[in-house]
């Protein structure tokens, strides 16, 4: 108690002196992806309004910020790192590692150390997929462990840790054994698991949201978006007809719940149609052993979706692995829905206040801001909505900065920010009308979420960590 006691104070005085702002988890205070306290500079690069930067190894999780401290994860092979630096200057505090018995396979852009951590201003939490939960204290002492299985998964970890009071939630949707954990924060035991088995892979991270004096905890998942109680983990309601693989995290205002998905065959016009396994097999089947390797399938979509049809990943797909498939792409939908309170049960017909279907994003997670909802779309299309209504400001504008967009929309002010895969940062105007402010490229690769506390905006690329800031902000120790 004296110790904890210790790092407590320790934590409070480096808060005081770097004021009252944090970004405790990802998409920041209430994932609300909204930073407070002044606005970054709309101009900045590897050479313009740096304060500091520093190289870490690849690593896809966001910065995670409380006072002085700043929180990532990275991946030196063969180890997995938990990282601390000093928010002053961007040293290296200190840094822990794990070495995994083996490493989860992951997606081409992915890496496994891509979940963010999640700390409650005492502690810190990280999740990496090949290993499980560790939690340290700010000054990297090891509090406890939990060694989970790594997901059933070939594109890896996504879903980042959260923190709702005393318990830590973990989603671990997958393509087999599918589950939703919550912990007790200060032990890491369970204190309650949902199983989610109907589930398969996801990637979106939990939400929890807070209205009418109620908190309840947001999950997407394949097709279907649900909510459960924070106390036991039972199910309050669902929404039916999203995408088959949640990658996007949920967000709200205005007394709404936004949450967005999209996948492939899941739009009307470019829907992917599969047979009834006999019907193929009968044409396909080259042994006829009433199984499907992988050659014995064209190439196309159903093909390129042999490893999500394969769930126990032995090679071979069978026609209950086929028809659970086929049934999926019949079911599955592509839309941003804004959802009211106050359901219970299926609520697809009675609490979906708007649905918007063009103009979706994939992976980066939408932003309510002002009244307004942005999202990107994969190639720099970028959309703007009337919260209340989902009347669109603009939609499907098209910014100078193709490719994917991994990385979640974040906003200061009156400034949103869209980073690019590609390593371009577009600064728009929040308003109604498209006005870009600034692109600022950086001829590397973003996936992570920037941060952005008290006017200054932290930035990870491929290979570089970055703070960015007005030159009167630049400090190098504590007043």
């Amino acid at each position: 108690m004296k110790r904890f006691l210790s790092v407590w104070c320790a934590g409070m005085l480096a808060m005081s002196a770097f004021g009252n702002s944090n970004w405790p988890q990802f998409r920041g205070p209430n994932a609300s992806a909204i930073g407070t306290d002044g606005e970054p500079p709309i101009h900045f690069g590897p050479s313009s309004n740096v304060l500091w930067q520093v190289g870490l190894p690849p690593g896809n999780s966001s910065p995670v910020i409380s006072g002085d401290r700043i929180f990532l994860t990275a991946f030196d092979q063969p180890k997995l790192e938990t990282l601390c630096l000093d928010r002053r200057d961007g040293k290296i505090l200190w840094r822990q590692s794990v070495t995994p018995d083996k490493i989860e396979a992951t997606h081409r852009t992915a890496t496994p150390a891509a979940p963010t951590a999640v700390t409650d201003g005492h502690w810190v939490y990280f999740y990496c997929g090949s290993f499980g939960l560790l939690a340290f204290d700010f000054e990297g002492r090891e509090q406890w462990r939990l060694a989970l299985p790594p997901p059933v998964v070939d594109f890896g970890t996504g879903a980042s840790p959260i923190l709702v009071g005393d318990l830590l939630i973990l989603n671990r949707d997958q393509d087999l054994a599918s589950e939703l954990l919550a912990l007790d924060k200060r032990t890491g035991k369970k204190v309650w698991r949902t199983d989610r088995s109907e589930f398969r892979r996801g990637f979106a991270t939990p939400f929890v949201w807070h209205h009418d004096g109620l908190e309840e905890l947001v999950v997407p998942g394949s097709l279907w978006l649900k909510s459960y109680n924070l106390k036991d983990g039972s199910e309050r309601w669902t929404v039916s007809g999203t995408s088959r693989v949640p990658c996007s995290s949920p967000t709200a205002g205005d007394g709404l719940l936004f949450s967005a998905s999209w996948n492939i065959g899941g739009d009307e016009e470019d829907r992917v149609v599969m047979p009834p396994f006999e019907e193929f097999a009968r044409e396909h089947d080259g042994n006829k052993d009433g199984k499907l390797k992988v050659e014995e399938i064209p190439a196309g979509p159903v093909r390129e979706r042999f490893p999500q049809m394969d769930l126990n990943k032995d090679g071979i797909v069978t026609a209950a692995e086929w028809q659970m498939m086929r049934e999926m792409f019949v079911k599955t939908g592509n839309a941003l829905l804004a959802i009211r309170p106050g359901g219970r049960g299926d609520v697809t017909a009675t609490h979906v206040a708007w649905k918007v279907t063009r103009g979706l994003p994939y992976v980066a997670s939408p932003l309510y801001h002002r009244g307004r909802v942005y999202t990107i779309k994969n190639g720099g299309l970028v959309s703007c909505y009337n919260a209340k209504t989902g009347k669109p400001f603009f939609q499907d504008e098209r910014l100078d900065a193709p490719g994917d967009y991994y990385a979640s929309i974040v906003a200061a002010g009156d400034k949103v920010f869209l980073s690019s895969l590609n390593g371009v940062v577009t600064v728009i105007q929040a308003s109604d009308e498209l006005k870009v402010l600034a692109q600022n490229r950086f001829g590397e690769a973003i996936s992570a979420t920037p941060a952005i506390v008290e006017g200054k905006l932290y930035l990870r690329t491929a290979t570089q960590f970055f703070s960015f800031g007005e030159a009167s902000f630049r400090q190098t120790s504590l007043p």
